[in-house]
């Protein structure tokens, strides 16, 4: 019974999500566009490469555009609840047989085959790109997106647990969220951040979610970065319990 609440709440959400053209065009249109647009302008085929020091390596990009399809989920997702709060829906929850974690697991499982959908669409337009013959590893790459996608939720979790209403909740997610990349190591090696920056950028998620985005598409092996993914483990743990500690219904 439960399963089959999750399932139906999950697709009637799917539903409301694309009846809204602007959050499907942010959240899947506008990386695809980035990616497409940015492989444009560089001219440069995407094969795996070490960081050159600037600009975007040819790992760099799909690994950037990734990043900008789990943050536009993550940022739909705290405006989602944002609006359930103020609208008095997340409080009416109470009254059905839906449990709190049953609601947030099927916004999961949307948010994640949103991300998987966006992938997609990503890797057939930029196909062009690619190097004859080049072998990209896309399926492990659609699991490392997604593992990292999940991870990121837990911090959308604690933003959208303490946003006080819906009007700031993108602009709040924008801010805090954007910021990460900066200090992720796709531009810049975490090791050549100052001492402060290299502290915060080591608590959060991004960081282990690019480096194994970034070793994934190069062809590592997933034993490889057990590490980044243990340490995203831990992470969406401790987000997630502190954002049900602070989780307001109203």
């Amino acid at each position: 019974m439960m399963l089959q609440g999750l399932w139906k709440l999950a697709w009637i959400e799917i539903k409301v999500f694309l009846r809204e053209p602007l959050g499907a065009i942010g959240t899947i249109a506008f990386p695809v566009l980035i990616f497409v647009v940015l492989g444009h302008v560089t001219n440069r085929r995407l094969a795996p490469s070490s960081f050159p020091g600037s600009g975007l390596s040819g790992a760099d990009l799909p690994v950037l555009v990734s990043l900008l399809i789990a943050i536009s989920a993550v940022l739909s997702l705290i405006t989602i609840i944002s609006i359930y709060r103020e609208g008095g829906i997340l409080k009416r929850l109470r009254a059905t047989p839906l449990r709190p974690y049953t609601i947030l697991t099927a916004h999961v499982i949307v948010k994640l085959a949103l991300t998987a959908a966006t992938l997609a669409l990503m890797l057939m337009a930029g196909r062009r790109y690619f190097p004859p013959g080049a072998q990209v590893p896309w399926f492990s790459f659609t699991v490392a997106l997604l593992i990292s996608t999940w991870t990121i939720l837990s911090v959308g979790f604690l933003i959208a647990s303490i946003v006080p209403t819906a009007r700031f909740a993108q602009p709040i997610g924008a801010i805090i969220l954007y910021p990460m990349i900066a200090l992720s190591g796709l531009f810049v090696p975490v090791e050549a951040l100052p001492l402060v920056l290299h502290v915060v950028a080591r608590a959060l998620p991004l960081t282990y979610a690019v480096n194994l985005l970034k070793g994934i598409w190069n062809g590592d092996g997933w034993f490889t970065h057990m590490g980044d993914v243990a340490a995203m483990t831990v992470l969406f743990l401790f987000f997630t319990a502190l954002s049900s500690k602070v989780f307001r219904r109203e």
